[in-house]
């Protein structure tokens, strides 16, 4: 084990041993390194100002490119890899602009530039990793408050145009060996423990039970950035080699704790195309890079829209303590509003989703105010096999919760379950959505999962 945090800043190797873990990124490149090309616009990971690029190492040896918010990111998860900013961006194409930031040039994408550094970001990802998905899904995470988007979505068509694919290959390769070099231990400074495999994990948290497991840090980078939080102990579980794979059985998908969405959407959109569509629309692509299936479940949101999919499905979760391990059913594993079955130093090891069987009718809708990047108001995932329904919903509860009434009824007819899910859910009015919206929208997605219409044809509400 090492007492140093070691990884790239735009090219450059740092190894810092008095930093606390917990710093965020973006307060580090601000205040600690003068970077002050990347801009803080909310703190909490909606705006996508504070974008920059993390370049890693794939289990099999391809670098990957990955757009963060660096508002919500902790310095410890930045072990062994390298920090990309647009500050850097210049250094790294030879003392010329880069292709993206050229064409944002060109297509006059940007106005007061409070914005752009992230767009920036956020578009050299999407020129790197060429994965097939759209510009406007690759900035979907990223606010213009003045310019609009179109110039901006001309800037993300150009940039590939202009690229010199000899030097991209070159910087490729490069950049690859400097990450390859960067030491491969578990890491201990200060309170925050990143280690290689579940034993240490394991062993770590029965030494100190209350710790905060952080993955992703999606939710727990609010805890610093909003509720101003002191994390004590920390243990990272995104470097724990046993937690990020995906293994998957005729019958189920089993997915490890530090899996990411964007890692696990492929396996999850093959079990139903609703599925996939959902994910697309989770956060954006600087949450899906960093967030993760087991994180979402863990933090337990009433609102967090994996679980009424998981739960309409039937997974289940392997936790583990120390050298012990026991299987729960999602069904059981909330008691509360965010409370759960976890004991002290007890984590999650792995989801397991199952597979549809042939003839399964299956969908999910998603209902909020914005189409993309939004939290929902309602989610709802129904799920009829072999004369069972399983219908699950999030933002209709304190935590996610089937609809039990409504699934018992549903063989009198969708009149029937709809009439029982308003004895299943008294929902809240709250900013998102009104108690009468709820309940009126859900019983009209049992009616519209009921008349087989497309769940795929999904609009936000007014």
């Amino acid at each position: 084990m090492k007492a140093s945090l070691d990884f790239l800043l735009n090219g450059e190797r740092v190894s810092l041993a008095d930093e606390n873990g917990t710093r965020t990124l973006l307060t580090w490149l601000r205040e600690a390194r003068g970077l002050v090309g990347t801009k803080e616009g909310c703190a909490e990971g909606d705006c996508g100002a504070c974008t920059v690029v993390l370049a890693q190492l794939s289990s099999k040896g391809k670098l990957e490119y990955l757009p963060v918010n660096a508002c919500i990111l902790c310095i410890g998860a930045l072990e062994g890899k390298e920090v990309i900013t647009v500050d850097g961006l210049k250094a790294l194409n030879g003392g010329a602009l880069h292709p993206v930031q050229q064409a944002m040039v060109d297509c006059h994408g940007s106005q007061c530039g409070f914005c752009t550094p992230g767009f920036v970001m956020a578009l050299y990802a999407h020129y790197k990793n060429d994965n097939g998905i759209s510009v406007a899904d690759a900035i979907a995470g990223n606010l213009c408050r003045c310019t609009g988007y179109r110039p901006i979505l001309e800037a993300g068509s150009r940039a590939r145009a202009l690229c010199n694919p000899e030097r991209e290959s070159t910087d490729d390769a490069a950049r690859a060996k400097r990450i390859a070099a960067l030491p491969k231990d578990a890491t201990r400074i200060k309170s925050f423990f990143s280690p290689l495999s579940v034993a240490e994990l394991a062993s770590f948290l029965v030494e100190h039970p209350q710790a905060t497991i952080l993955a992703g840090g999606t939710d727990a980078g609010l805890w610093i950035t909003k509720q101003h939080r002191d994390l004590d102990e920390v243990a990272y579980v995104g470097r724990v080699a046993e937690l990020k794979g995906i293994q998957e059985t005729r019958k189920e998908l089993e997915i490890g704790a530090a899996v990411t969405y964007a890692e696990a959407h492929e396996a999850l959109a093959g079990v139903h195309a609703d599925i996939g569509e959902l994910l697309r629309r989770f956060g954006a692509v600087q949450v899906r890079a960093a967030g993760t299936l087991a994180g979402n479940i863990a933090n337990g949101s009433p609102i967090g829209d994996s679980m009424p999919v998981l739960l309409a499905l039937g997974a289940s979760l392997e936790l583990q303590k120390g050298n012990s391990r026991r299987i729960v059913s999602l069904d059981n594993f909330y008691t509360g509003y965010r409370k759960n079955l976890l004991q002290p130093a007890e984590f999650i090891r792995s989801v397991r989703v199952p597979k549809l069987a042939p003839g399964a009718r299956f969908a999910v809708y998603k209902l909020a105010k914005r189409f993309d990047q939004d939290i929902s108001a309602v989610c709802a995932a129904f799920h009829v096999a072999s004369g069972e329904a399983r219908f699950a919903f999030g933002g209709m509860a304190p935590t996610p919760a089937r609809a039990k009434k409504a699934e018992a009824s549903y063989a009198k007819g969708i009149e029937a379950a709809c009439a029982a899910l308003a004895e299943d859910f008294k929902p809240l009015s709250d900013q998102r959505a009104s108690a009468w919206y709820r309940i009126t929208a859900a019983q009209n997605l049992l009616r519209k999962f009921g008349a087989g219409l497309s769940p795929r044809e999904i609009f936000a509400f007014d």
